[in-house]
C-alpha cells in the first residue's frame, strides 16, 4: 500500500476572521512554516493596511511569500502557484508541515486547481486601460466590458475594477472574451503533499463586521495614513502615469487611504469607505468560500474544539 504524502493545511477565510493568528500559533506548536496565500501580502511596503506579520511573528515562525514585489510591479497568480509549489516542496524536504493561510481565492485556486491558460499580464495594456479608466470612470469600462463579453460581465461587478481591467485586457490582447479562455482551465499539477481545506469564519456576519472595523481603527491608530504616505513619495509610485490602476495600490483600504490623501474625502468618509470596502471584500470572499465543497467550516470562536479535533484526525499520531 503506498504511503500517504505529507500533510498540508490550507487555512481559508475572509478578511479580520483570525485564520492569520490561527496559522500562526498553529505552526508554531507542530512545527510549520505559513505559505502566505494574500495577494496584498506580496507587496512591499504593505505592512500595516495589509496586516502583515510582523518581525515578531516571523521570528517565532518562518513565513513564506512576503515581500516578493515593489507595490508598482506585477505578479500573477500563475507566479504565485509556482512559488508557492516551490515553498511547499522545501518545507516538506525539511520534514516541516506547510501550513497555507490566506483569503485570495484565486491564488488558491491557481495552486490547488489550476488557471486557464489565458494571456499573461502586459503592463502596457494594463497602463492604458488605468488611464482609460480615470478619464470614462470604472462603470463605463463595465459597458465596455459587457458590449464584447456578457458572459464575463454578468458574473464582474461595475465595482470591482481589478476584475474589470484583467477582462478587458484579455479581450484586447487575445481577440477573445475572459469567459471564453476560462472555460478551458488547465489542471494544476498533484501537489506533494494531501491537503485539508479549513474555512475559518465567524457564523454571526455581524461579529466579523465588527471585527472588521476594529481592526481598521487599530490599523489607523498605527499608521496606517503615514505608511500610505511614505508609499506615495516612493519615485515608482510618485511617477506612475495611473497609481490607482496598481493591483497593490487597489488593495482594500490602500485605494480610499490615497483618495483621501488626494483630498477627495474626509477623515470619516475615508474611515467609513474603507470598512465599507472591506466588508464588500469579505462578501466576495463568503461567495468564492461557499464554492469550495470540500473544505470543513469553524467559527473560531465558538467551535475550537470541534476545529482541533479536526486537525488532530487529518494528522494523525505525530
Amino acid at each position: 500500500m503506498p504511503a500517504l504524502r505529507p500533510p498540508a493545511i490550507a487555512l481559508m477565510g475572509p478578511t479580520a476572521s483570525g485564520k492569520t493568528a490561527l496559522a500562526l500559533e498553529w505552526a508554531e506548536r507542530l512545527g510549520g512554516e505559513v505559505v502566505s496565500v494574500d495577494s496584498a501580502l506580496v507587496y512591499r511596503g504593505l505592512d500595516i493596511g495589509a496586516a502583515k506579520p510582523d518581525a515578531a511573528e516571523r521570528a517565532r515562525v518562518p513565513h513564506h511569500l512576503l515581500d516578493l514585489r515593489q507595490p508598482w510591479q506585477a505578479y500573477s497568480a500563475a507566479e504565485f502557484a509556482r512559488d508557492a509549489r516551490a515553498a511547499i516542496e522545501a518545507i516538506v524536504a525539511r520534514g516541516r508541515l506547510p501550513v497555507l493561510a490566506g483569503g485570495t481565492g484565486l491564488y488558491f485556486q491557481a495552486l490547488l486547481r489550476g488557471l486557464s491558460p489565458m494571456p499573461a499580464a502586459d503592463p502596457a495594456t494594463r497602463a492604458v486601460l488605468a488611464r482609460e479608466a480615470a478619464e470614462r470612470g470604472w462603470a463605463d469600462m463595465h459597458r465596455e466590458l459587457a458590449a464584447v463579453d456578457p458572459v464575463a460581465a454578468a458574473r464582474i461587478k461595475p465595482g470591482d475594477p481589478q476584475r474589470i481591467q484583467r477582462a478587458l485586457e484579455v479581450y484586447r490582447l487575445s481577440g477573445r472574451p475572459i469567459s471564453d479562455w476560462q472555460r478551458a482551465a488547465a489542471p494544476a499539477p498533484r501537489l506533494p503533499v494531501r491537503v485539508l481545506k479549513l474555512v475559518i469564519a465567524p457564523a454571526d456576519r455581524a461579529r466579523l463586521h465588527d471585527r472588521i472595523a476594529a481592526r481598521f481603527d487599530a490599523m489607523l491608530a498605527a499608521g496606517f495614513l503615514d505608511e500610505v504616505r511614505a508609499l506615495r513619495a516612493l519615485p515608482g509610485l510618485r511617477g506612475h502615469p495611473a497609481p490607482l490602476g496598481l493591483p497593490a495600490i487597489r488593495a482594500v483600504g490602500y485605494r480610499q487611504a490615497w483618495e483621501h490623501l488626494d483630498g477627495a474625502t474626509s477623515a470619516d468618509e475615508f474611515r467609513e469607505r474603507a470598512i465599507a470596502a472591506t466588508r464588500q471584500l469579505a462578501k466576495r470572499q463568503f461567495t468564492w468560500l461557499r464554492g469550495e465543497l470540500d473544505a470543513l467550516w469553524f467559527d473560531p470562536e465558538r467551535q475550537r474544539d470541534a476545529l482541533e479535533a479536526a486537525l488532530a484526525r487529518f494528522l494523525g499520531p505525530r
